[in-house]
């Protein structure tokens, strides 16, 4: 990153923050019960403020920072659980399998980390900072604001090799999506509620390339009946034989900078982007809840609320569990 954005990220930390929250208790494991929202009110009582920011200033930088934070959080937290291993850099870590390759936003976890380790040292967690951060995209964007507890200690562990047998694919099935997310204890409803993530973000074409075929003459052919042709013409356009393979599309081409209900909207539409995405809606056990959240935003925020504090406790370590690393790319020592 440009040493002056950096430095611009880390001066601009300092302002206040106003904050309204929405208070959720879904703590079951033993592990997330030892969470808790005033984990830091003595050692680090500043560390919500900074960290977010820490997210509005590079936010205001680069407007694709809320989605990419977002799909850093899932990616940490459908492996080894919320313990910042995603972040840790190296050969055969989870950070360099080819599924995690296009992640992004760790600067602005860096920048927070870097922060904190002057005013709080060997205090607060990767993983916490990475949780805050994520939450703080969503409101950012227009999301709702979330109480989170914290406490969370970051993992020793980091391989690659357990990337691909947890992290969910965009060809997934509604059975396949729903293994996934009941085998980190999530339900069938946080699996629709946290798909709707996707109302922020980009893909790059290979994540709904198997919706199209290469004709004989070089165009891109939908043959994904279940897209709306108007909608499949125009990711043709965009994803046409040749583009280069850094070219990303709007997860939400209506309003693909704010967080809001339109992601279920456009569903309903057939206009979802991913495989995993539409399914959602052509499936029987997951369609209601889809319908639901398009007529009602609030009902979407008041469930997101839930669903990801629910997220946010998958797999947390505690107590004397890991470290608190005073690099969130590495593990101490």
């Amino acid at each position: 990153m440009d040493p002056k954005l950096h430095q611009t990220i880390l001066l601009s930390s300092f302002k206040p923050m106003p904050f309204i929250l929405i208070a959720v208790f879904l703590l079951s494991t033993p592990s997330a019960s030892q969470l808790s929202s005033d984990f830091y009110l003595f050692s680090c009582p500043n560390v919500e403020r900074l960290v977010r920011n820490t997210v509005e200033s590079a936010s205001a930088l680069d407007a694709t920072i809320p989605g990419k934070l977002l799909r850093l959080l899932f990616h940490d937290c459908l492996v080894e659980g919320c313990d910042a291993s995603v972040l840790i850099q190296g050969k055969g870590t989870e950070r360099s399998d080819p599924a995690n390759k296009s992640l992004g936003g760790f600067y602005v976890v860096d920048s927070a980390k870097e922060l904190l380790e002057l005013l709080c040292p060997g205090t607060v967690s990767c993983a916490d900072i990475l949780v805050l951060a994520a939450r703080d995209a969503v409101e950012l964007t227009g999301g709702p604001s979330v109480e989170v507890p914290l406490g969370r200690r970051d993992g020793l562990v980091s391989s690659a090799s357990d990337v691909r047998p947890n992290m969910v694919d965009t060809g997934f099935s509604v059975d396949e999506l729903a293994q996934r997310f009941t085998s980190k204890g999530l339900s069938m409803d946080d699996l629709v509620v946290l798909s709707g993530a996707h109302t922020v973000g980009s893909s790059h074409c290979d994540a709904f390339s198997e919706r199209f075929r290469r004709s004989s003459n070089g165009t891109m052919v939908p043959v994904d009946a279940s897209l709306e042709k108007g909608y499949a013409r125009q990711l043709a356009e965009i994803c046409r034989a040749g583009a280069s393979a850094a070219t990303t599309v709007d997860n939400d081409p209506s309003t693909p900078a704010l967080f809001d209900n339109q992601y279920y909207v456009n569903l309903v539409a057939n206009r979802g982007l991913l495989h995993s995405d539409s399914v959602l809606v052509t499936d029987a056990r997951t369609r209601s809840t889809v319908e639901a959240f398009s007529e009602s935003q609030d009902a979407f925020f008041v469930s997101w609320a839930e669903s990801f504090v629910k997220l946010s406790a998958v797999g947390v370590k505690t107590g004397e569990e890991g470290e608190i690393r005073s690099s969130c790319s590495s593990v101490n020592g």
